[in-house]
């Protein structure tokens, strides 16, 4: 029997009830959600983030863990603001997310608290530790729609890939049809 597959949280009001949410809540996991949207990373690259890998730069370079492509990606304000607050006063060397017994935070920890928080607030979409980067991906095509470049930065080997993983369904194509005219 085939896994249930994550589906982007396509609804602004959802995403922003989700941040408010973990922010009132849970520091580390409220970073981990805005880390998540703003970047597009897999959730075993977020966690694999040491504070000095965030710490004074402009960019987040990473090698993938799952790709082992070497990847760089710009940090927004709003990133750059979050993490400045989240790594005050903490050692360059440590890692960036830190579990309950001190240690790495790990991708089960973070999916349990993406299924909690959305199961909280009464957020129907299937939901598991792809759901930030589905999200990103959904709202980054929406105000761009450049399936190219979304494939660039998922390093995916198709648009049709990046377009099925980000949730674009066979509707919104044909509604873009209908509204079309030359």
């Amino acid at each position: 029997m085939r896994k249930h597959i994550a589906e982007p949280i396509k609804s602004k009001k959802d995403i922003q009830a989700i941040e408010h949410y973990l922010k009132e809540h849970n520091e580390r996991d409220y970073v981990i959600w805005v880390l998540g949207l703003n970047s597009g990373l897999r959730v075993s690259d977020i966690v694999g983030l040491n504070v000095e890998d965030v710490v004074d730069k402009t960019h987040i370079t990473i090698i993938e863990r799952k790709t082992q492509k070497r990847k760089s990606f710009y940090i927004n304000d709003k990133l750059k603001k979050v993490l400045n607050v989240f790594t005050k006063g903490r050692n360059l060397d440590e890692p960036l997310f830190l579990g309950v017994r001190g240690s790495r935070l790990n991708r089960s920890e973070v999916y349990r608290f993406i299924v909690k928080t959305c199961k909280f607030l009464g957020i129907k979409a299937k939901v598991s530790t792809h759901t930030m980067r589905r999200t990103f991906g959904y709202h980054h095509y929406k105000q761009y729609k450049d399936a190219v470049i979304l494939q660039k930065i998922f390093n995916h080997s198709s648009q049709r890939i990046t377009l099925m993983y980000i949730g674009v369904s066979q509707d919104e194509i044909d509604m873009s049809y209908k509204n079309f005219e030359l």
